[in-house]
């Protein structure tokens, strides 16, 4: 293995301008952070509920492991047990991302102990063994067209898993203390070769966007706590792999090229950073931010939409608080009811 800390490729990178102006405006972005926190805590403390459930959520989602929205909710909650497969994978990443928000600032350096840790507890509602690295190769495969099985990427193989993720671990501390390369484009970078080495039999995506976090809070950048990156990757996945496959074609020799996956994470960063400052300048006041929160919502979602359209965007806020809101759009002439019913229709009406 090679990948992009062994190789120097980090140190290496030729950047675009387009690349440049985004890992500018979200060090731009960072350095706001403090100010919000300080002006708008009620607000912010809205935007950390809707997120954590919409994380969990998307995170899942994106590996095919769904629930009902009520399930899901009241699981991220804590008030159920989980009750088939899906849930306990649910409640299992619940508890993983409590911890990486909850412990940030202490999950460093990140080691091979570290990493297992949190396979541990992204999976501690399964019967099956967890934190361990796989014992069985799991390459990365696709059906074309024609319905044939194609394999898209061999990870490492299973018996070089733990030397591979020492090497990386080991890389990214040297790269992070050396203090040469933006510290989001190490994190992208780390998670890339996360991706390639693929340690672990079952929840390598759910794995790496858990790394996210943690790399991203040691990076100063803490979005992902109000505005679920989670959710952003799921609404562009199919970006989101089209940049994986274009990154790691090369990688098991150190030849690949960065730039289109960190092209992509710094991208996912700045949509999360500007719908952060938006909401939070829609949420500010004290009493009443999850109906100001819902409203906001409305005024983005397309000119007809759904209540369940709402339900997705603002997870954890009532029906009752949803309806108060949608009550004061139509009173104030902002909305009209389509169709009446649990799953109404809504237009927006031209201002």
């Amino acid at each position: 293995m090679r990948g992009s800390f062994s190789s120097g490729l980090v140190r290496d990178l030729r950047l675009g301008s387009a690349e440049v102006r985004t890992i500018a405006e979200v060090a731009a972005h960072r350095g706001r952070q403090e100010l919000f926190r300080e002006q708008f805590p009620q607000a912010l403390e809205v935007l950390r509920e809707v997120a954590v459930v919409q994380s969990v959520e998307s995170s899942n989602r994106i590996e095919g492991v769904t629930a009902p929205r009520d399930r899901i909710v009241e699981i991220v909650g804590d008030r159920t047990l989980p009750q088939d497969r899906s849930e306990q994978e649910i409640a299992g990443y619940r508890d993983a991302l409590a911890l990486v928000h909850s412990n940030a600032s202490r999950i460093w350096p990140i080691t091979n102990g570290v990493v297992l840790q949190l396979n541990r507890a992204m999976s501690s509602f399964m019967p099956d063994p967890a934190g361990a690295w796989k014992q069985t190769d799991n390459d990365i495969v696709e059906w074309t067209a024609d319905g044939e099985k194609r394999v898209r990427f061999r990870p490492v193989r299973s018996h070089l898993v733990e030397d591979a993720m020492q090497e990386l671990n080991q890389g990214l501390l040297a790269e992070w203390d050396a203090g040469l390369v933006d510290r989001a484009v190490l994190a992208a970078a780390y998670v890339l070769d996360f991706l390639c080495i693929h340690p672990f039999l079952d929840g390598n995506g759910r794995m790496s966007r858990l790394l996210t976090l943690v790399l991203l809070y040691r990076a100063g950048i803490d979005v992902g706590r109000y505005v679920s990156i989670e959710r952003i990757v799921e609404d562009s996945r199919e970006t989101y792999y089209d940049a994986l496959a274009r990154s790691s074609e090369g990688w098991h020799e150190g030849e690949h090229d960065l730039v289109p996956w960190l092209g992509y994470f710094m991208g996912t960063l700045l949509a999360a950073y500007r719908e952060f400052e938006a909401r939070v300048g829609s949420v500010e006041s004290k009493k009443g931010a999850k109906r100001d929160l819902v409203i906001d919502c409305v005024r983005h979602l397309p000119l007809r939409f759904r209540h369940a359209d709402i339900v997705r965007a603002c997870p954890g806020v009532s029906r009752p608080t949803i309806d108060r809101a949608l009550r004061g759009l139509r009173e104030a002439g902002e909305i009209r009811l389509l169709k009446a019913g649990r799953d109404a229709e809504w237009e927006r009406t031209p201002s």
